[in-house]
Order: C-alpha cells, then sequence, then structure tokens
C-alpha cells in the first residue's frame, strides 16, 4: 500500500522529535530521535516548551540573574568568615553559648523586621516588583558589608552591627520573594508558574555550587583585611550592577504609576497626528528602576505627587487648610458649596481629586489628592492617576518655578482647571483613544498596580436617599457620605470610610 501521508512529532517549544510512517513497521524504521545534548540541558534547566512559554525578556533577565548569584555567592563565603569571627571562633575567651544566644538575638530581630516591613510595604511589592527586586539586594549587600564591619568593633557595637544585618536580610527576602515571585507571574506566557519557579530554584542551585567553589579558593588566598575589603567592594559592585541590568530588561505589561506617567505625557502631548501608544518594551526602556513613592513626572520632569485611595476626610480637610490660609470664606454654605462644586465635577467619573500644597513636599510641587469612589476598577484607578498627572502640568505650568501654593488661586479657578482637564481627558478616552487600543499594544489593563497601599473607597447619597433608610439606625450605607453630614467642622473628621 503506498504511503500518502507522515506523522509528524513536536515537543512543546516545536522541535520535531520523531517522524512517522503508515504502519507501525514503517514507525520503528523511520522513527528519528533529533534530542540533541544542549536541548536535553534546556529541558533540565528550563521551563518546559521554552522559549515559547516564556516571555521574551526571560532570557535577558536569566542571563544577568545568573551572574549576579554567582559574584553574591563568593561575596557570601567572605562575610560568613567574618561572621564567625563576630561570634568568636578564634578566640579563646568566647563561649559557644554566647554565639548561640547571639546568634537567637539576630534570628528574633530579623522576624521581627519581616513582620514589619511585609505589613508597611506589602501592597507596593507586587506594584513595584522591579524596584525592590534590585532594593532586595542593596538590602542584602548592605547587610554583607556590616558582617565583614562587625569583627573590628567591641563587643556592645558588634552585636547591634549583627542585629542590624539581620533585619537587613529579612527585608531582602520579603522583598525578593515577592517581586520574584511577580516577575514569575509575568514570565510565565502559559500559566506555567510552578514549574518556572521550579526550574529557577536549579538554576540558582548549580550557579551557587560554582560561586561556591570559586569563593572557596578566594577565600582560602585572600587573609587580610585590606585584601578582604578589596575584593568584596568588587564583588559587590558587580552584584548590583548585574541585577540593575536584569531588572532593566523586564518589561512588565501591567500599568503602574511610573509606566502611566512615561504613556500619559507620549499620547497627551504628542505631535498633531494618529495617537501613538506605547509598547510595554518601549516604556521600560525609559522607565527607572528607583523612582520616588508617588511622583508624577512629564517627559522626565517632576511635576508633582499624588496620592491615591486617600480618606475623603484628608482631602476636605487639606481643602479647608488652604481655603483658611488664603483667607477664603469658612461660612457653612461656603464649606458646602466647595463640596458640591467637586460632587458635581466628578459626577460621571469614579474618582474626586484636588490639589493641594504638602508641607512635606516643601510647597515645590502641587500634591493631587484622590479619592475613589465604590467600585472603581483597575481601569478606572488608571483614567484617575493619568488625571491628577494632568491636572499637576497645568499647575506646574501657571506657577513659580520655585514655589506651589494652592492657597495663591481662587476657588473657582482651581475648580474651573480641574473641570477643563476632566472634560478634556473624558473626551480623550471617548473619541480619541479607547482602552482597547492599550490592549492591542500588550498592556494588561485588568491587574491594578496603581494603589501602593491599602485604600479607601466613598460613594455619595442624596438628602432623599438617606430619609429612606431607617431613621433609628442611624447608620448609612457603609461608605455613604452626604453633603449634610459634612456640614460642620467635627463632620469633616468624622467623614465614614469603607476599605
Amino acid at each position: 500500500m503506498e504511503k500518502d501521508f507522515a506523522i509528524i512529532e513536536q515537543d512543546e517549544s516545536g522541535n520535531v522529535v520523531a517522524s512517522y510512517g503508515q504502519t507501525i513497521a514503517e514507525a520503528a524504521a523511520t522513527k528519528k530521535e533529533t534530542s540533541t545534548l544542549a536541548q536535553r540541558l534546556i529541558a533540565v534547566f528550563l521551563p518546559a516548551g521554552f522559549p515559547v512559554s516564556v516571555t521574551d525578556d526571560y532570557v535577558g533577565y536569566q542571563d544577568q540573574d545568573s551572574l549576579q548569584a554567582f559574584s553574591s555567592s563568593i561575596a557570601s563565603l567572605l562575610t560568613s568568615r567574618a561572621v564567625l569571627e563576630g561570634f568568636g571562633v578564634g578566640d579563646a575567651n568566647a563561649s559557644a553559648t554566647s554565639a548561640m544566644l547571639l546568634t537567637i538575638l539576630q534570628d528574633c530581630v530579623g522576624r521581627i523586621a519581616t513582620i514589619l516591613f511585609a505589613y508597611k510595604l506589602g501592597p507596593a511589592l507586587e506594584a513595584e516588583c522591579k524596584m525592590y527586586r534590585f532594593m532586595a539586594d542593596i538590602f542584602n549587600d548592605s547587610a554583607m558589608l556590616l558582617d565583614c564591619l562587625s569583627p573590628k568593633l567591641p563587643q556592645t557595637a558588634r552585636i547591634a552591627i549583627l542585629c542590624l544585618s539581620g533585619s537587613l536580610r529579612a527585608l531582602c527576602g520579603v522583598a525578593g520573594g515577592a517581586s520574584k515571585a511577580s516577575l514569575s507571574v509575568h514570565f510565565a506566557k502559559t500559566g506555567n508558574v510552578g514549574e518556572l519557579n521550579a526550574k529557577d530554584s536549579s538554576q540558582e542551585t548549580v550557579i551557587s555550587l560554582l560561586g561556591m567553589l570559586a569563593g572557596s579558593f578566594v577565600v582560602s588566598h585572600i587573609s587580610s583585611g585590606l585584601s578582604t575589603w578589596i575584593v568584596l567592594v568588587f564583588l559587590l559592585g558587580t552584584h548590583l550592577a548585574t541585577n540593575y541590568k536584569a531588572v532593566r530588561c523586564v518589561a512588565m505589561n501591567t500599568m503602574n504609576r511610573q509606566r502611566t506617567n512615561i504613556l500619559f505625557t507620549e499620547f497627551i502631548y504628542s505631535k498633531p497626528g494618529p495617537i501613538s501608544i506605547l509598547s510595554p518594551k518601549e516604556v521600560a526602556k525609559k522607565e527607572r528602576v528607583l523612582e520616588k513613592d508617588g511622583l508624577l513626572r512629564h517627559r522626565g520632569r517632576e511635576v508633582g505627587f499624588a496620592e491615591i485611595g486617600v480618606p475623603f476626610s484628608t482631602l476636605l480637610k487639606a481643602m479647608e487648610e488652604d481655603a483658611s490660609v488664603s483667607g477664603k470664606s469658612q461660612s457653612e454654605d461656603a464649606k458646602i458649596g466647595r463640596i458640591r462644586d467637586l460632587v458635581e465635577t466628578f459626577k460621571d467619573e469614579n474618582h474626586i481629586l484636588y490639589p493641594v500644597s504638602e508641607p512635606s513636599k516643601m510647597h515645590r510641587f502641587p500634591t493631587i489628592y484622590i479619592s475613589l469612589k465604590t467600585g472603581a476598577t483597575s481601569r478606572d484607578q488608571i483614567k484617575a492617576w493619568m488625571h491628577a498627572l494632568f491636572v499637576a502640568c497645568l499647575f506646574t505650568n501657571r506657577g513659580s518655578t520655585f514655589t506651589f501654593q494652592i492657597s495663591a488661586y481662587k476657588h473657582e479657578e482651581v475648580m474651573e482647571i480641574i473641570s477643563k482637564s476632566c472634560t478634556v481627558l473624558s473626551s480623550l478616552f471617548s473619541k480619541t483613544i479607547n482602552w482597547e487600543s492599550f490592549q492591542e499594544k500588550g498592556w494588561d489593563l485588568d491587574t491594578a498596580h496603581i494603589e501602593t497601599r491599602s485604600g479607601y473607597r466613598i460613594s455619595f447619597v442624596s438628602k432623599e436617599e438617606l430619609e429612606k433608610m431607617d431613621p433609628d439606625s442611624g447608620s448609612t450605607t457603609p461608605g455613604s457620605i452626604t453633603i449634610e453630614t459634612v456640614a460642620s467642622e467635627a463632620a469633616y473628621l468624622e467623614v465614614k470610610k469603607v476599605v
């Protein structure tokens, strides 16, 4: 019987591993194994289906990550020797009990630091995973430097330094672990996060073994303090440089604060013609690894700060402080009028914002407070941040280069700027661009990475709606705010808040 077809067998990467004829006999005769030694090594250390199963930036990141792990392994041996000297190894007056107690103290301080750091910066670790991946190694290298310094210090200072180094290592563990998890989710195109993490551990194990072998040679040939410091500084410099290159290779497709700044300024102030939206790779080239929290930038220039998800009472209190400084009317009607203006301006939006003069920012730039309404989605958060950047640009361009005082503006002027910017932004999204334009460029709009701490949500109810509620219960819808409830000074600070 004449053969009129063949069966080709491929692996997950698309490589042909065998070809079969029409009959079983032919299959046994024609099967051709095409797996090479290199492909088998890839199967051991890289995810199944590589490179199809991972993003394009995976290889660049892993290359630099392997180099930084190698230098870190050698440096850790030098610091381990210093720690042992700090614990009393080689000292006839030292005891095993004191070394054990010092280890326990160091471990306890590190565990407490882990809890506090995870509580304080937990929500920001995923949104700013590139920054905290780099910060983790800064924490770790700082701990190594303190470890090498500890043997030369008096006993009391040595204990404090070793506890501080333990805390820094704990911070490294939290920041490094959380950021690596976020990066793994980004790299895994086919949902193979578990396997990708497992293979990453295999790679680190091999690199660490090679580093330990090289480190054993280095440690055995370096004994003086000066040579130890020279080699350590070189290794740590290499470690940070390669880690910096590693995170620079990553092109995240989620929109955090900094990436939103870059995207917005590029298409809102682009040349006349079709709006150009940058891709994640293009934004990654402009992205900074270390950035100030909440900073608003316009094409690299600082124009203000923003805080999103703030309690509505914070926004109202800031409004009244600026009103009192500028001599604006403090009557109850005037206060209610200012609130009504805000409510009316943002009635069709899922956020409310207002610019203030933040003393901690030394009044150089405006600080935009953003309150989110109940039901605000990730896209609403992105739009709110874009709006804050737009407002900051408008105020910075109008005001002095050196100082910013919101109290210098009349309330009507502030609301006019806010209202016009809101209209322009809404028109831009309804007529010129749409969210699908971002998705076509590869952006993930369903993951909220704008808020970096636990935020609040508000909703507004009218007097009629309030009267329909049970008057005896004294309660309203969770998070609801009525115009009447904020009519007095005391009520301003008692505004309902909802997480």
